[in-house]
């Protein structure tokens, strides 16, 4: 069943079976905060100051992860990684972690996700990072000591946009993919891609009733003592360092007619038969023949590691769905076609917008997608709904999404932080950086009043609540200077004395409206839709709280 997980894509990638995947994918945000907010902004409709830090941009060096830089060696020798790696990891650390630490939080975060990738890939199997340039070439190192640098296949340009103005350097106008098979025995497929109307017209410069041709020679280089070396009508390719080769089969014209037993004859009597029927061009002058290969019977050019014939996506396009860092589906077509079969599972950790998925459905490929925000999720989720007509539980299935009390519970006992990012996100709330709590805020809610920004701040409990963390809030409150309101979000139902100590918080007035400073939620009533905070109007929001505006 495709499958659609809401979570981090590393816990995920840990219950699944190893060599489950055919094809991974993956285009991991190196300016995540940047992303998440446009995003938001996009499908929300609200406000965002730019200087709020999305939950998801995770490029932050706190001690956490540097405990797991110290720690992964071992791990990368447990997956096989080669001690030479392993020591270029160690000199990164030492060298990072003072002069670029947001570059080793990166490095950290990937290499630790790309060693269980090539756990779960098949033998057969590929893998494509789209990344960033300021990270690229420490990427690839690490990928070499896990996947192999045998395995490493291309470095593939894609040319993105035709120009872009910088003062004082080159103007950026690629991406890079690195290209990882585990073996010499992976899934490859011809794909081809459409001639350039101006190759067209340099080449194709002949034509006859059977359309445009182009003449290309019936030798190539080398000698052979086989009948392929053997003269022809008086020419003999070895004179010049020469043999025939033929086009093969399905270079040949739909009019064309096979006799009995062509592949079974010699080269000179195949000759003989192409000559018959007009496919072979005798000059003027000279003697050296030449083949007419029909611009009808051509593939096109076979895939090249430097893409210039797919665009990106237009501002007014279908296709565009507000996702700041959007690919478009012909990108992920031609790579999921090159390197995986009908049926096979496609897998993409950080499937934002879902630019994976509608390829691979649109390719007959199974898929599985992750992001570790709730917004992605649901838009895919309307997409696949109203652009392709599939139906939740029937042609795909999603996870990690309470609906559910219990489901809940079940989240926070498993992940905290995820349960925090989901019970922020639930109610339409903007989720907070870092793991820890960020001066007791854990998301805001923004509205519009007396000609200004202000926000609702979010504390979420999942466990034990008391009266003295409705004061810790009420201290928040007293210290935030655009915070008017507070919600406090909760498993558990609050207490009488919980709601004594709101209610010394006072209340926020606006257009002769009040509103309690501190409110309550718990998440049966979220689940339920009972209820929901009591704010000023949400800008770009109609109807209730956390409304999402996709467009399809």
């Amino acid at each position: 069943m495709n499958k659609l997980y809401y979570g981090d894509n590393l816990d995920i990638m840990r219950s699944m079976p190893k060599y489950s995947v055919d094809l991974v994918y993956l285009d991991p945000p190196f300016s995540s905060k940047k992303n998440y907010n446009i995003m938001y902004k996009t499908m929300t409709g609200m406000p965002v100051p730019e200087q709020v830090e999305a939950f998801c941009d995770t490029w932050e060096l706190d001690p956490e992860k540097m405990q797991r830089a110290k720690e992964m060696p071992v791990l990368l020798r447990e997956h096989g990684v080669d001690d030479n790696y392993i020591n270029f990891w160690r000199i990164w650390v030492n060298a990072l972690r003072n002069t670029q630490p947001h570059l080793l939080a990166y490095l950290i975060y990937m290499v630790e996700r790309l060693i269980h990738m090539r756990s779960i890939l098949r033998p057969t199997g590929s893998l494509y990072l789209h990344c960033d340039p300021t990270a690229s070439h420490y990427i690839k190192v690490m990928m070499d000591g896990i996947f192999g640098h045998k395995n490493f296949q291309n470095e593939v340009i894609w040319r993105r946009t035709g120009a872009h103005g910088r003062a004082k350097r080159w103007g950026p106008i690629h991406d890079v993919l690195l290209y990882y098979t585990i073996s010499d025995n992976h899934t490859w497929n011809r794909v081809f891609e459409d001639y350039d109307p101006l190759y067209i017209n340099n080449y194709y410069q002949y034509s006859d009733e059977h359309g445009s041709y182009q003449l290309v020679s019936l030798d190539g280089p080398g000698t052979r003592t086989g009948a392929s070396g053997r003269a022809w009508r008086g020419i003999d390719p070895t004179e010049k360092g020469r043999h025939w080769e033929l086009p093969p089969d399905r270079a040949l014209p739909d009019w064309f007619e096979f006799p009995d037993g062509y592949s079974k004859m010699t080269i000179q009597k195949r000759l003989d038969v192409l000559d018959k029927a007009e496919l072979i061009y005798w000059p003027l002058r000279g003697k050296v023949p030449r083949y007419k290969r029909y611009l009808s019977v051509c593939e096109g050019n076979p895939i090249q590691d430097i893409i210039s014939d797919i665009r990106p996506i237009g501002s007014h396009s279908k296709e565009r769905l507000g996702y700041p860092t959007q690919k478009p589906i012909a990108l992920l077509d031609r790579i999921i076609r090159a390197s995986s079969n009908r049926g096979d599972v496609i897998f993409d950790p950080f499937c934002g917008c879902g630019t994976t998925v509608y390829a691979a459905h649109e390719a007959n490929r199974q898929w599985i997608g992750c992001d570790i925000a709730i917004l992605p999720i649901k838009l895919i989720k309307h997409v696949l709904e109203e652009r392709y007509r599939l139906v939740e539980d029937k042609h795909f299935v999603i996870d990690g999404i309470p609906v559910s009390v219990e489901q809940a519970q079940y989240l926070f006992k498993r992940d905290p932080f995820q349960f925090q990012h989901w019970f922020v996100e639930c109610i339409g709330g903007f989720p907070m950086l870092k793991k820890v709590a960020d001066k007791g805020i854990d998301g805001r809610i923004y509205f519009e009043a007396k000609n200004k920004l202000y926000e609702m701040v979010l504390s979420v409990k999942g466990g034990t609540i008391r009266p003295s963390d409705v004061r810790d809030l009420r201290g928040v409150l007293e210290r935030e200077e655009n915070a008017e309101l507070a919600g406090f979000l909760s498993l558990r139902k609050p207490t009488k004395a919980m709601h004594d100590e709101a209610a010394r918080a006072g209340v926020f007035e606006y257009k002769g409206v009040e509103y309690d400073r501190i409110q309550f939620l718990t998440a049966e009533d979220v689940l339920a839709d009972k209820k929901e905070f009591h704010t000023p109007t949400r800008i770009g929001v109609k109807g209730k709280t956390g409304q999402i505006n996709i467009p399809v």
